[in-house]
C-alpha cells in the first residue's frame, strides 16, 4: 500500500471508529453493567517452560449483568456461535446446517444495528462492498466464517480465531480477543486470568477502561499478552475489524487509531480473502497518532 493511501485510510478509519464508538448503543457500562478486578501486573512468560506466574488470585470479571447477554439480539446470537468450534489447531472443523443457520442469524442481527449501518455505506463509498445488503451479508460470511487451514486443512476461520480463540500445540493461546468469550470461559473455570500489562504512562489501568491488555491461560495453554476491548458490543468489533480488513491490501496491515482516551494500533492479517487475525494493541498516550 502506498504511504499516502495508508495515511488517508488510517485517518478515515480513525474517524469512522469514533462514529462507531458513539453509535455503539449496546456497549455495556463499566461499574454498572459489569465490574472487573485488575489485580497485579502480569509477568514474563516463556512458552512451554512452565514458568508462568499468576499475579491475579481472583477472576477478572467480578460481575456481569447477564440480562444484556441474553436480551440484546446481537449478544444472544453471538453467544450461540461460541461452542461451534474445536479449539485446537490441526483438527478439521465440521460446520453443521444448524451452525450455518446460527452464523446467518448472527449476521442478520448485526446488519440491523446502527453500528453496521455506518460501516456498510463507508465500504460502499470505497467500492469495497456492494450496496445490496444480501450481497454484503454474503461477503461478511466469507470473510468471517469460511474455513481455511492454520494447522491443517479447514481447521480455522476468522471468527473462530478472533472471537473464540484457538490453541496451538497445547502450549499457546492464539487469537481470543473478545471479552464475552473471556467472561463466559472464566465463569466455567476454563480461563485463569493471570494479570494485566500496564501502559508505561499509567501505573495501573483503570477498571473503567474499555481496552485492556491481559495475560491468561485457557485449557492449559497460555496467552502471554493480548489486548481486547471490554464491554463493547459484538457489532462494534465486527464492524471495525471488517472495515480495517477490507481497507488493507497487504498480507498484514496496521492502523494507528485514537478514540476517546484510547490510542491503539489495529492490526489485521489476511488469509487469502479471509481474516486471519485482527486485534487492537493498546499504546502509550504520548505516542503520536
Amino acid at each position: 500500500m502506498a504511504q499516502g493511501n495508508q495515511h488517508q485510510d488510517e485517518a478515515e478509519l480513525s474517524e469512522l471508529c469514533k462514529a462507531l464508538w458513539k453509535a455503539d448503543k449496546n456497549r455495556l457500562v463499566p461499574g454498572h453493567d459489569y465490574r472487573v478486578d485488575l489485580q497485579g501486573r502480569a509477568g514474563y512468560v516463556s512458552l512451554g517452560k512452565g514458568n508462568a506466574t499468576d499475579y491475579a488470585r481472583h477472576p477478572l470479571f467480578t460481575f456481569v449483568d447477564e440480562n444484556h447477554l441474553h436480551e440484546k439480539p446481537t449478544y444472544h446470537a453471538f453467544i450461540a456461535l461460541l461452542d461451534n468450534y474445536e479449539s485446537a489447531t490441526g483438527i478439521r472443523e465440521i460446520v453443521t446446517p444448524e451452525e450455518k443457520d446460527e452464523n446467518s442469524r448472527f449476521l442478520d442481527a448485526v446488519l440491523h444495528t446502527e453500528v453496521m449501518e455506518l460501516a456498510h455505506p463507508f465500504l460502499v463509498k470505497k467500492n469495497l462492498a456492494s450496496a445490496d445488503l444480501s450481497q454484503f451479508k454474503w461477503q461478511l460470511y466469507k470473510i468471517w466464517f469460511e474455513l481455511y487451514g492454520r494447522g491443517t486443512g479447514n481447521d480455522s476461520s476468522g471468527f473462530e480465531h478472533v472471537f473464540v480463540g484457538e490453541t496451538r500445540r497445547r502450549k499457546e493461546v492464539i487469537g481470543f480477543h473478545n471479552w464475552i468469550q473471556f467472561y463466559l470461559q472464566e465463569k466455567r473455570g476454563n480461563v485463569d486470568y493471570m494479570g494485566h500489562h500496564a501502559r508505561r504512562w499509567k501505573n495501573q489501568p483503570d477498571e473503567e477502561d474499555h481496552l485492556l491488555t491481559l495475560q491468561f491461560s485457557w485449557k492449559e495453554a497460555v496467552k502471554p499478552k493480548g489486548s481486547s476491548f471490554i464491554g463493547t458490543s459484538p457489532e462494534f468489533e465486527m464492524a471495525l475489524y471488517t472495515v480495517a480488513f477490507l481497507l488493507g491490501t497487504e498480507r498484514s496491515s496496521k492502523y494507528r487509531i485514537q478514540v476517546d482516551e484510547y490510542r491503539f494500533d489495529l492490526v489485521c492479517h489476511r488469509s487469502g480473502s479471509r481474516i486471519g487475525s485482527t486485534y487492537p494493541i493498546l499504546l502509550d498516550s504520548n505516542l503520536p497518532v
